[in-house]
């Protein structure tokens, strides 16, 4: 399997451990809307749309409001949820996407779910996603940090470490420390979830805090 099918079995699998109307990491949502979220990415890319980590800091749109109240109990979310266990239709975008779109947005969303009830352990990952969950974040962090003005160095355990902003107007230099999972997450605008250290001056990590921590 590729880590995105081996991740999408595990998000599926987190989904039906959690209660429907169970709190997650995403502003508004519960795990139906996040359910509902999911099988609109991939079977109305219009109406689910968004980029990685976005459903972090802002609230679910209409479309998936919508789908997300026709669950009114577990039959409906049980149903709902193995829709996104199963393999999107040939004609989505996503079907081809492969581990470059969905690897992260699965890794993600799947510790919205564990961890939308209080703090839990990081996951242990395996080699092969950790780098490359690793290889995405270098990609997606200078985006994500694009109007920051403190620089921001992402550090991990094994002491590989990426500049992937740098500082501007007079602000120094931010360096978030943590496994690679937990960096994803911290970037994504789950900070306060995230088993992160933020080391700087009192006024650039300030700005890190707000930039990157959710509701």
């Amino acid at each position: 399997m590729t880590w995105h099918e081996t991740e999408r079995a595990w998000l599926a699998d987190t989904l039906r451990a959690t209660a429907y109307d169970a709190p997650t990491l995403c502003a508004g949502w519960q795990a139906r809307h996040l359910a509902a979220h999911l099988v609109l990415r991939e079977r109305a890319p219009r109406a689910g749309a968004g980029a990685v980590g976005t459903a972090a800091t802002r609230g679910p749109g209409a479309a998936t409001e919508r789908l997300a109240a026709t669950v009114e109990g577990p039959a409906d979310y049980a149903a709902l949820v193995d829709t996104f266990a199963a393999p999107p239709p040939r004609w989505s975008p996503l079907a081809w996407a492969g581990d470059a779109v969905n690897a992260s947005e699965y890794f993600i969303h799947t510790e919205d779910l564990r961890r939308g009830a209080g703090p839990v352990g990081p996951r242990a990952l395996p080699d092969g996603l950790r780098d490359l969950l690793w290889g995405q974040l270098l990609r997606m962090a200078p985006v994500r940090l694009r109007r920051l003005g403190p620089g921001v160095v992402l550090v991990r355990p094994d002491d590989l470490r990426s500049a992937v902003h740098r500082a501007r107007g007079g602000h120094g230099t931010v360096v978030l420390r943590g496994e690679v999972g937990e960096l994803v997450l911290a970037v994504s605008g789950r900070l306060q979830a995230a088993d992160v250290t933020v080391e700087g001056a009192p006024d650039d990590v300030a700005a890190v805090r707000e930039l990157l921590t959710g509701p």
